[in-house]
This record gives structure tokens, C-alpha cells and sequence, in this order.
């Protein structure tokens, strides 16, 4: 007489994540002097919902990839607690206002902003290296 056996296959998936240390945009006088730092060494803006499935989706995806290779300062404005914050982006920086928006600021200038699924943490590394 013969037993069967069940065998559970368990995948293990290794993932090596950035540990994102976020300024949070909280005050008007940040993003000013934001901007000013962005003279010596770009720095990155992230706009997010927290109440968004998309944009908490594309902020992990976002932390997952990026390593963050020239050591930039990350801004963080949630534009649903800090909305004119996150206008006040919009407009110092000339461009278009979404959630998820990912923003490289460099020179005073935004020099890269994506959003939604196109924000991608190791296209962003690759961004940074040719600044």
C-alpha cells in the first residue's frame, strides 16, 4: 500500500529595498529653500494622496527601486492634507499638478516630473547620475 504525499511549494522572492528617509513638505518657507538647494544638488519632490490606491502603489514601487545613487534630499508633499503646499509646487515650478507625481528639481528648475505609472525609481537613479 502506497501514501501520497502533498508538497507545498513556497516561492521566496528577494527584494532589496531603499529605505527612504522623506522631508516632509509641511511649511511654505520648505519649498523655497528647496528650490535654493536644487543650485548645488538636485533634490526630489513626490506628490501623493495617501488616499489614492494608485499613488500609494507607484510610492512603494517608487521606495522598491530607487537607491538613490548621488544621495539627494526626497520631499514628500501629501496633497490632500498639505494642498497648498502642493500648489505651491505646482506653480513655483511650472508644471501641471498630478497625484502620483514624481518631480527632479535642478538649477532652480523642474528638469524631470512624471506621474502615475511612470515613475520608476531605477529610471530615476539613471536621471540623477547624468545631472
Amino acid at each position: 500500500m502506497s501514501k501520497s504525499h502533498k508538497f507545498a511549494y513556497i516561492h521566496v522572492i528577494e527584494l532589496t529595498f531603499c529605505l527612504m528617509e522623506w522631508i516632509n513638505i509641511t511649511e511654505s518657507s520648505q519649498i523655497k529653500e528647496l528650490i535654493e538647494k536644487s543650485n548645488d544638488k538636485a533634490v526630489i519632490i513626490f506628490k501623493h494622496s495617501p488616499r489614492c490606491h494608485i499613488s500609494k502603489f507607484a510610492l512603494r514601487n517608487f521606495e522598491a527601486s530607487f537607491t538613490n545613487p548621488t544621495e539627494v534630499d526626497c520631499y514628500l508633499v501629501d496633497v490632500v492634507n498639505d494642498r497648498l503646499y502642493s500648489m505651491e509646487v505646482k506653480e513655483s515650478l511650472q508644471v501641471q499638478h498630478e497625484s502620483p507625481q514624481l518631480i527632479i528639481v535642478y538649477k532652480e528648475k523642474a528638469v524631470f516630473n512624471t506621474s502615475h505609472e511612470s515613475i520608476d525609481g531605477a529610471d530615476t537613479d539613471k536621471l540623477l547620475l547624468r545631472l
